[in-house]
């Protein structure tokens, strides 16, 4: 799997963790703990990149920052 940036922070009006990754428009995921929006960003992100792949569309390399956890 490429190396995206993955944004995780609290939503108050989510009440859970929100994992966005920003390279990916539209690409995110949730979860009750940073562990499970983690692993369910993984999974939105191999979706998003399978998808686009399908649909040719292109798939923007990533840049390759460090992880984010907030």
């Amino acid at each position: 799997m490429e190396k995206y940036e993955i944004i995780i922070y609290w939503s108050a009006e989510d009440q859970a963790f929100i994992a966005e990754v920003p390279e990916l428009p539209g690409c995110m995921a949730h979860g009750d703990t940073h562990e499970s929006a983690l692993s369910n960003a993984k999974d939105a992100l191999q979706l998003w990149i399978d998808t686009a792949l399908e649909c040719n569309d292109p798939v923007p390399e990533p840049k390759e920052r460090r992880l984010i956890y907030a």
